[in-house]
């Protein structure tokens, strides 16, 4: 897999919204916050963005 970046673009509507609630190491959420703080973005705006990044970028392999 080639390497790949995070970019995150301004901000858009993205349209209906809905909670969600999980559970995230703690060491996690610091980095999460120290992404936010250094692009002004919001703690959930940044989770939203690596959530979409990841989901457009997975491969599911079949295992054995």
């Amino acid at each position: 897999m080639p390497d790949r970046k995070l970019v995150i673009a301004s901000k858009k509507f993205r349209g209906d919204t809905a909670v969600l609630s999980v559970r995230l190491p703690n060491d996690l959420i610091n980095r999460m916050d120290e992404i936010a703080e250094a692009t002004g973005r919001t703690r959930n705006e940044i989770i939203q963005t690596c959530l979409e990044f990841s989901v457009e970028n997975l491969s599911i392999e079949e295992s054995d």
